[in-house]
């Protein structure tokens, strides 16, 4: 089994893939939204009725690119450039987001970095990078929109976690500390903005086909040897995470809180040594 194709980072559908029009007159803001899961995030929302806030960091082509999929295919979308780690870019996005397409109704912060260094190379500037944009960040701008998610009776924050949060590997000790943090960040988030009418949970990806890992995994043999240990034997699609982010944020969840919902292929359940 070779590389999934490319297709993976347009952040179209896959064939079959449900649709609907679940998000019509809804606000979305999608952090990290300029290629591969936020992408097509992105682009799914819009395609149910949401107007989206399209966030970016560094790639300007690439937000470019999501906002003009969403436009030529009928939708509403704006892109916010920030960095998520950054205080003060996070507080203008939230206000620049609010006073162009209105308050947010669902937010997913996909948004990420990845600091591949082994543990004893980890510097403290390293670590707090990747802290402030994967924890702070999270923490921050979901503290502002569910602000205003209280006082307008309710909505829907999604997190991104990662398979990783469970699954250590090796020199990811950053990222994984990180994203271990935001699945105790959801639940506790969860706790006390539920009884303003807001859900918080968590999507867990696997391994997913993106561009991020398929430049880091350039060796089609390699892909091939580390899709023979997902029991589904393949890598997942960037839609397939996009579904289940749009049903946490959709009514079809709202009896769903503080969750931390897994989609790695049964990557996650395998067992360790001979056996497995």
């Amino acid at each position: 089994m070779g590389a999934p194709e490319a297709a993976a980072e347009t952040g179209t559908a896959r064939p079959g893939a449900p649709s609907g029009r679940r998000f019509v007159d809804r606000v979305a803001l999608v952090t990290g939204a300029s290629r591969g899961i936020g992408a097509a995030t992105a682009v799914a929302l819009a395609a149910e009725g949401a107007r989206v806030a399209v966030n970016y960091r560094t790639d300007a082509t690439g937000a470019e690119r999501t906002l003009r999929a969403i436009r030529e295919a009928g939708g509403t979308a704006e892109v916010y450039r920030a960095d998520v780690g950054d205080a003060a870019d996070v507080t203008a996005m939230a206000e620049g987001v609010a006073q162009a397409l209105g308050p947010v109704d669902v937010l997913v912060n996909n948004a990420a970095q990845i600091d591949r260094s082994h543990f004893l190379e980890v510097t403290p500037e390293a670590f707090e990078t990747a802290f402030n944009a994967n924890v702070r960040g999270v923490f921050q701008l979901s503290q502002i929109v569910a602000r205003s998610m209280a006082e307008r009776g309710g909505g829907a924050i999604v997190n991104i976690s990662s398979i990783l949060a469970r699954l250590a590997c090796r020199q990811r000790t950053a990222y994984i500390t990180t994203k271990g943090a935001v699945e105790s960040l959801t639940r506790a988030m969860a706790l006390d903005l539920a009884p303003y009418g807001i859900r918080v949970n968590a999507v867990a990806p696997g391994l997913i086909a993106t561009e991020a890992l398929l430049t880091g995994m350039p060796d089609p043999e390699l892909q091939t040897r580390v899709q023979s240990f997902i029991p589904e034997k393949r890598f997942g699609h960037p839609s397939e995470i996009t579904e289940a982010i749009l049903f946490l944020a959709s009514t079809a969840a709202s009896y769903v809180n503080g969750a931390v919902l897994g989609v790695d292929g049964g990557l996650g359940g395998t067992e360790a040594g001979p056996a497995g």
